[in-house]
C-alpha cells in the first residue's frame, strides 16, 4: 500500500502536509468541547455559540477557493505561514471574548480563516505539484490521515487541559501548539514552491477552469454530495458533546468520543486512499455515505451508554474525512491538477455550507425541542441523499491497476 511513498523525498512532502493538516484539524475539531464551559463563563446561550461556530464552518470552506487561488497562482509557502499565524491569533484572543459578536470574530472569522488557509485544499494542492501521479492517491490518503491523527489528539489533551486550567487556558495552549506546525511548511515547500506549469492540453487560465467546473454536471452533483458530508459532520463536532451531555454521560465519554472518531479515521483515510487506486471514486463515496445512514439508525436504536457512544465513534470516524481523498480525486481526474487548489477548494466550500447549516440547526434544535432528534433524521436522510447523487457522476474508468500500491 505504502510501496508508492517509499522515496525519502515523497515521504517528507507527505509527512509535512499531514503534520500542518494534524495541527489545523486538531484545533478545528475540538471547539465543540468549549461550548459548554464558554456559555458558563459568559451566559451566552448555546444558539449564540452556534452560531459562531456555524460561520466558522462556512468560513472555512470559503477561505479555501481564496487561498487555493492565491497558492496556484504564486506558490503555497506564504499562503500557509499566513493562515498558520492567524489561527494562532485566533485562539489567543477567543478569551478575550464575551458576546456574541465577539466570538463571531475570533473563531467564525479568524480561526476559521486561518484553519482553511491551511487545510485540504491549499496542502493537497502543493503535495501534488512535488509529488509523481503514482504517489498521489494514497499521499491524499496519509495527508487526511494527518487531520484525523490531531483530532485524536487534540481532544482528549484539551479537555484535560479545560478541566486543569479552565477554557481560556485551553485556548491560549492551543494557540502556542497552532505554531510548531510553522517549521513543516518548509520542508513541504522546501522553500522553492512556485505554481506548477499547465499541461499541454490544459488551456486557458483560472476563470476559464472554474467556468469549465460550473457546467460540469459531474463536478455540480460531486459538490451536492460533499454539501451533505459537510453537514454531518459539523453537526457531530459541534453537538456530539451536547448530545452526550443530554444522555447523563460525564463529559470524558465526549472527548473521547472525539478521539476515536479520529483515531477510526486514520484507518478510514489509508484504506481509502488505496481504493481510489483501485476502484472508481465515485462508487467508493457512495458506499462511504450509505454507511453512515446505516450507522445512524443504528445509533438510534441502541441504548445511550458509553460503550454505544465509543463504538458509533469506531464506526462513524472511519468514514469521516476519508470523503476527501476520492473527492479530491474526481476534481484532478475532471480537471487536472493546475487548479487543484482552487476547484478542490470550491468543493470544500460546498461541504461548509452544508456544515453551516449542521452547526446551526443543531443549536436551534436543541434550544427549541429539547434534544437533537430531528437533525438525527435529516443527517441520515442527506446520507442517503449524498450516496445516491454520486453514483451519475462521469468518472473515466481505472486502467488496470497493479498488484499492489
Amino acid at each position: 500500500m505504502f510501496r508508492a511513498l517509499n522515496s525519502p523525498g515523497i515521504l517528507a512532502v507527505t509527512l509535512a502536509a499531514a503534520g500542518i493538516l494534524l495541527v489545523t484539524m486538531g484545533t478545528r475539531q475540538s471547539l465543540g468541547l468549549f461550548i459548554q464551559p464558554i456559555g458558563e463563563s459568559t451566559g451566552l446561550n448555546v444558539v449564540s455559540i452556534s452560531l459562531a461556530l456555524a460561520v466558522g464552518q462556512f468560513v472555512w470552506g470559503a477561505a479555501q477557493p481564496v487561498a487555493g487561488a492565491v497558492a496556484d497562482r504564486y506558490g503555497s509557502r506564504a499562503v500557509l505561514i499566513g493562515g498558520l499565524l492567524m489561527l494562532a491569533f485566533g485562539c489567543a484572543v477567543t478569551p478575550f471574548m464575551d458576546t456574541g459578536f465577539g466570538l463571531i470574530v475570533s473563531l467564525g472569522l479568524l480561526l476559521a480563516a486561518g484553519s482553511g488557509a491551511g487545510s485540504f485544499s491549499v496542502l493537497i494542492g502543493a503535495a501534488s505539484r512535488r509529488l509523481p501521479l503514482e504517489a498521489q492517491g494514497v499521499a491524499s490518503g496519509v495527508i487526511n490521515a494527518g487531520g484525523s491523527f490531531g483530532q485524536f489528539i487534540f481532544a482528549p489533551v484539551m479537555q484535560k487541559l479545560i478541566q486543569l486550567t479552565g477554557w481560556m487556558g485551553a485556548m491560549w495552549a492551543m494557540a502556542l501548539l497552532t505554531l510548531t506546525a510553522l517549521p513543516l511548511v518548509g520542508k513541504l515547500t522546501d522553500g522553492k514552491d512556485a505554481p506548477a506549469p499547465p499541461p499541454a492540453h490544459e488551456t486557458g487560465g483560472l476563470r476559464q477552469a472554474i467556468g469549465a467546473a460550473r457546467r460540469n454536471p459531474s463536478y455540480l452533483l460531486l459538490n451536492a454530495g460533499f454539501f451533505t458530508c459537510g453537514f454531518h459532520i459539523a453537526f457531530l463536532i459541534t453537538h456530539l458533546p451536547g448530545e452526550i451531555e443530554l444522555c447523563g454521560l460525564p463529559p470524558a465519554v465526549a472527548s473521547w468520543s472525539l478521539a476515536i472518531i479520529g483515531l477510526s479515521n486514520i484507518a478510514g483515510s489509508l484504506y481509502v486512499g488505496s481504493c481510489i487506486s483501485r476502484y472508481r471514486s465515485k462508487y467508493v463515496l457512495a458506499v462511504m455515505y450509505a454507511s453512515r445512514a446505516a450507522l445512524i439508525a443504528l445509533y438510534l436504536l441502541a441504548p445511550r451508554t458509553d460503550l454505544t457512544f465509543y463504538l458509533f465513534a469506531v464506526g462513524i470516524g472511519f468514514t469521516w474525512l476519508a470523503t476527501v481523498p476520492p473527492t479530491a480525486a474526481i476534481v484532478g481526474k475532471l480537471f487536472g491538477i493546475r487548479y487543484l487548489a482552487t476547484l478542490f477548494g470550491l468543493t470544500l466550500l460546498s461541504h461548509q455550507s452544508g456544515g453551516f447549516l449542521g452547526a446551526y440547526l443543531g443549536g436551534l434544535a436543541i434550544s427549541r425541542f429539547g434534544d437533537f432528534g430531528w437533525m438525527w433524521y435529516a443527517d441520515m436522510a442527506l446520507a442517503l441523499l449524498a450516496a445516491v447523487v454520486n453514483l451519475p457522476i462521469r468518472e473515466a474508468p481505472l486502467a488496470a491497476a497493479p498488484a499492489e500500491i
